[in-house]
């Protein structure tokens, strides 16, 4: 990911990244009305980065949601023909992106802050040829029993697995994006002054053929690794990645566990590789963390939600800088 930074703002642009969770959690009933809420939770924990004098992105994952549409699908499969997953993708961009306006437009007023809120449907080119496609890895959608799995796996054409014991799902290619399209369009709206959400779910993954045709293809594209390319496109000076720890950990879980307040680059690859860092938690969230810095990127912050506040002020969070 080497992306030119070519953008200058008025103010600092800070891009922020959350999981599709903080709108659906596992506990809940999934009701608008409860997404909308827990939507309306996770902007007030935003609001202390404008407070900080940052324009702001706001990237969403989908996983919950994605689920939940492909949960709909398979139940009116004798009805309605199932859509392919990037129009999946395009859909929670659309939904999400419409709470998280509700939300803003509630909020900032009691907040003191007079901005507007727009979404940008978002499509994120990837490479065709992309290894990935070859060994779908990326869970998503329902849990299936056996004979139903083999059935999709013969008439649609599914690759199918077992997971843990639950059922089987889906797995789909999670290739690694190429570059956001749009970002023209982000930088004149962030120089507006206005909050924009964008490459929800980590975008709706594209190709384009040698002659130009864009098309959309059955993939996900990890969110996380979405917002560092487009944070590094738009020249952000901060990149927030928000998980479920206050900060990152060597030896998490283990009694020498020792939280990292303030790594830089080469420690944090040399901590991936080791291991440190497992590919199903923080693993990627860090690598998309270095990739924005080595793309020119000023600093990366890790931390959960809660503990926004505290972390821009130092005081918690784990910050990524090329150097100490």
């Amino acid at each position: 990911m080497n992306p030119t930074p070519f953008f200058s703002f008025v103010r600092p642009l800070a891009v922020v990244a959350f999981g599709g969770n903080a709108l659906l959690r596992p506990e809940d009933s999934g009701t608008v009305a409860q997404q909308l809420e827990r939507a309306r939770e996770a902007v007030r924990m935003l609001v202390p980065i404008l407070g900080k004098g940052y324009e702001l992105i706001v990237v969403h994952g989908n996983g919950p949601q994605v689920g939940n549409i492909l949960i709909q699908a398979e139940q009116a499969a004798d009805r309605v023909p199932p859509q392919p997953l990037d129009f999946c993708v395009a859909q929670t961009e659309g939904s999400m992106g419409f709470l998280l306006e509700l939300a803003f437009d509630n909020e900032l007023p009691r907040a003191g802050f007079r901005k507007q809120v727009v979404t940008i449907m978002t499509q994120v080119e990837v490479d065709a040829a992309d290894p990935a496609f070859q060994k779908p890895s990326k869970p998503v959608g329902p849990f299936f029993a056996k004979d139903r799995a083999e059935r999709l796996q013969r008439e649609a054409g599914w690759t199918m697995v077992e997971d843990a014991g639950r059922g089987w799902r889906k797995v789909v290619a999670s290739p690694k994006p190429r570059a956001v399209r749009g970002v023209e369009i982000a930088a004149a709206l962030i120089n507006r002054g206005h909050i924009v959400v964008a490459a929800g779910g980590g975008g709706i993954p594209v190709v384009i053929s040698d002659d130009g045709e864009v098309r959309g293809v059955e993939a996900v594209i990890d969110k996380d690794y979405a917002a560092s390319m487009l944070a590094a496109s738009l020249s952000a000076n901060l990149f927030i990645i928000l998980t479920g720890v206050d900060r990152v950990s060597r030896d998490f879980g283990k009694p020498t566990q020792a939280e990292l307040p303030v790594i830089d680059v080469a420690t944090a690859k040399r901590l991936l590789a080791e291991g440190q860092f497992p590919a199903g938690s923080m693993g990627p969230k860090i690598d998309a963390a270095i990739r924005f810095v080595e793309a020119g990127g000023h600093e990366v912050l890790i931390t959960r939600a809660e503990s926004l506040s505290e972390a821009l002020e130092g005081k918690s969070g784990t910050y990524i800088r090329a150097a100490r």
